[in-house]
């Protein structure tokens, strides 16, 4: 088996075992290591730190130091590929089908989502080597929509990002949705800013519990 074949393997059996991926958008982030601290205790290993959160490098440094599983989104450049892969990001997440941050991600040997909505793009993700495609925004069409794209992609792990909360997340993965993307529902921007760690795990264990994982903390 090949590197990147191992690659992708890997991530979408990891991806089935922690369904939930934490989608960090904030204006702060007094502790980033402390906030996966926090998730985890929820149930939550999976974070995405994104492009749009202010020192995002300095906080996938400081995460990733600590040993927290941690990734950075809305990659739309391979530069931003680049940064994010030197910065510890150890996964790219991107809001559509980038084949240079494809490239970049598959040169560095770091596994890729890449965003799609149409069934074309789903095949454009899949041939660009994505290790799991995200579609978004997941609720634009809602959870019947996975079930529809199972029919030609049966085995195209399909991870629903946008619009997902507690009260539809349990839905999405019962459709098709190997994982599901938890956003504000979990780590709402005032929160995060405020380092309000004991509420992160609550709405972290809420978020999980709802989908039926009912593990408690990690």
């Amino acid at each position: 088996m090949s590197t990147a074949s191992t690659v992708v393997t890997t991530t979408r059996a990891a991806l089935a075992a922690d369904p939930v991926v934490a989608v960090v958008r904030a204006p702060r982030i007094p502790d980033a290591a402390a906030l996966c601290a926090a998730l985890a205790a929820g149930g939550i290993t999976w974070v995405e730190f994104t492009y749009t959160t202010p020192d995002v490098t300095d906080h996938l440094t400081r995460a990733a130091a600590a040993g927290w599983r941690v990734g950075v989104g809305t990659v739309l450049t391979a530069d931003q590929a680049v940064r994010g892969i030197a910065a510890g990001a150890g996964f790219l997440v991107t809001p559509g089908c980038r084949p240079e941050v494809a490239q970049a991600a598959h040169t560095a040997g770091v596994p890729v989502v890449l965003g799609a909505l149409t069934p074309t793009e789903v095949a454009q993700a899949v041939d660009l080597g994505a290790a799991a495609v995200k579609i978004f925004p997941a609720k634009a069409f809602g959870p019947g929509y996975f079930k529809d794209l199972r029919g030609p992609y049966p085995e195209v792990p399909l991870v629903a990002s946008g619009g997902v909360n507690a009260g539809n997340a349990a839905e999405f993965l019962a459709h098709g949705a190997l994982a599901v993307c938890a956003g504000t529902d979990v780590v709402a921007p005032a929160v995060v800013a405020a380092g309000d760690w004991p509420e992160i795990t609550r709405r972290a264990l809420a978020f999980t519990e709802a989908c039926g994982l009912g593990r408690g903390p990690a």
